[in-house]
């Protein structure tokens, strides 16, 4: 079921495993590795390669190379919108954009535990279901390279939202806690604010300083089994409620 084929005119990739995610869709999900050390997904690797984990205990950060497997769009354009430039252009392959001619994405991520065939990762940015096409170890003393340059990002330094809690969502917090993956009522609650901190809004849900709620005035994205309803209040993300996730 979760083996994906990827075939171009001279290569053929097969998925090694799949991920189960506390992200189950695009909208709320990091747009890096790293900015919710709260995220956390398992990568299940098939069984067939079980084997080729072994070893791994070891380190402590891992490289997974994965498929942007929810893009939808039929062609590729060089030129995108990065959120952080507010609208401005730039070539894709000066961006971490999951809009590629090839949808393969790349992440460091945090191992928390290995157990068999299955790896629990920590600041991640992949959603449910992603197929994954490799795992390498990351290595500081080569891929930590201190001197390198950000480009047109030095200028675009990420602005982080403030977050409030009404009190009928942190009761349903309490609640959601008792069944969720992170069982502390706090560290679900720190899930949510690391992940509305970073303003998962598009641009064009934004608005301008004219008009600074042109589509709606309530949001929700998903997390584990329930989605997080906030709405913006003067800059602020509040979030109002957690309902059950009904798409399931």
């Amino acid at each position: 079921r979760w083996s994906v084929i990827l075939k171009t005119n001279s290569y053929e990739f097969r998925s090694i495993g799949f991920v189960e995610s506390c992200f189950k869709e695009r909208f709320g999900t990091p747009r890096q590795p790293g900015l919710v050390p709260l995220a956390r997904a398992r990568l299940i690797i098939h069984d067939e390669f079980r084997g080729a984990l072994e070893g791994l205990e070891g380190f402590s950060h891992l490289w997974v190379v994965f498929v942007f497997h929810q893009n939808t769009n039929k062609t590729v354009k060089n030129k995108i919108h990065p959120p952080r430039l507010g609208g401005e252009k730039i070539g894709v392959f000066a961006s971490r954009s999951p809009h590629r001619p090839n949808p393969i994405g790349l992440s460091a991520v945090q191992i928390l535990e290995i157990k068999g065939s299955e790896l629990l990762v920590g600041g991640v940015d992949f959603i449910e279901g992603t197929p994954i096409l490799d795992l390498k170890p990351y290595l500081p003393s080569f891929d930590s390279i201190v001197a390198a340059s950000e480009g047109w990002l030095t200028a675009k330094p990420i602005e982080r939202l403030s977050v409030q809690f009404e009190e009928l969502a942190l009761s349903k917090i309490a609640i959601y806690a008792k069944t969720s993956k992170y069982h502390s009522q706090d560290e679900l609650k720190n899930l949510i604010h690391q992940t509305l901190e970073l303003d998962p809004r598009p641009n064009f849900y934004k608005g301008t300083v004219e008009n600074p709620d042109p589509y709606m005035s309530e949001y929700g994205f998903c997390l584990e089994d329930f989605n997080v309803v906030f709405q913006m209040r003067d800059g602020v993300a509040v979030v109002t409620d957690l309902i059950p996730d009904f798409k399931k």
